[in-house]
């Protein structure tokens, strides 16, 4: 496995590898890795004759900087399991090797990036349209893998696609889960166990929403689990959505031929985790 720092070095390996003759597959990730993020470049390596790992800490996607300062780093782990995973190329940059300058520019995602996290985390989709179309220009994928616990994440960057017109495919990856159900997450570790035990829950309400759905209204089953959310003094939820899966619009009942997810973004004690399940 190679550990690449630079964008130059990234370049040298396109050279020497002959990049452009292979299948360049491509997983971003902000470090304290996990299972989900193996099982990603897993999916890489079915696909594509080369696959690269970054791992990158993003400060522009943070409106909180208590939020920043708390995240997980465990450079000396990630290496480690992703030489395991058969990892071809790891790219570990510095913020200044991402930005040589403050990034400017800012995306329209129009009504996507208004609603759920875009609405609690103001710029925090614009701070990820950022650096992924930065590594997108630096590592030149053909296939780039992401995880559908970030359900808007995935939208954001699919659009952002269409709009840089970059020639990527984005392959988003079904969620991993514990043995308790909760989403496998970096944030998971910052959990104590009685917060651990706490979020155990979240997985639960989102099949909760999902059988009740069938035999009560969205508006009463959104208020039932936000109820019991309110119950646990571990817990408090940002929100609870029932939304078209196409557009992220809410919506307040379910009708025919149109997709229906449930998003959360639940707090067990300070840490902000986030649960998605597809309703129909």
């Amino acid at each position: 496995m190679i550990i690449c720092k630079t964008t130059q070095e990234i370049r040298d390996l396109e050279a020497n590898l002959t990049f452009g003759k292979k299948l360049i597959g491509f997983v971003p990730t902000m470090g304290a890795l996990h299972k989900g993020h193996i099982s990603l470049l897993k999916e890489s390596k079915k696909s594509c004759d080369i696959t690269i790992c970054s791992v990158f800490v993003n400060p522009n996607q943070f409106n909180d900087k208590g939020d920043l300062a708390r995240y997980p780093r465990t450079p000396e782990a990630d290496i480690k399991m992703l030489e395991e995973a058969g990892c071809d190329i790891v790219f570990m940059p510095s913020i200044e090797e991402i930005y040589p300058k403050t990034d400017t520019r800012v995306f329209d995602f129009g009504a996507i990036d208004k609603v759920l996290d875009g609405a609690y985390r103001p710029g925090h989709f614009n701070g990820v349209a950022q650096v992924v179309s930065r590594l997108f220009d630096i590592i030149k994928p053909h296939k780039a893998f992401f995880g559908l616990k970030d359900y808007q994440q995935v939208l954001i960057i699919k659009k952002m696609v269409e709009q840089l017109q970059l020639k990527v495919e984005i392959v988003a990856c079904p969620i991993l889960r514990e043995a308790d159900g909760l989403a496998m997450s970096s944030r998971n570790t910052l959990l104590d166990a009685e917060e651990r035990k706490a979020a155990s829950l979240i997985p639960k309400l989102m099949q909760e929403a999902k059988t009740l759905s069938t035999t009560m209204s969205l508006p009463d089953v959104k208020n039932k689990l936000l109820a019991e959310i309110s119950a646990n003094p571990l817990l408090k939820a940002d929100y609870i959505e029932f939304c078209n899966a196409d557009t992220l619009q809410p919506i307040t009942e379910i009708k025919p031929g149109k997709k229906v997810i449930c998003l959360a973004a639940i707090y067990s004690g300070k840490i902000r985790l986030i649960d998605n399940l597809f309703i129909n």
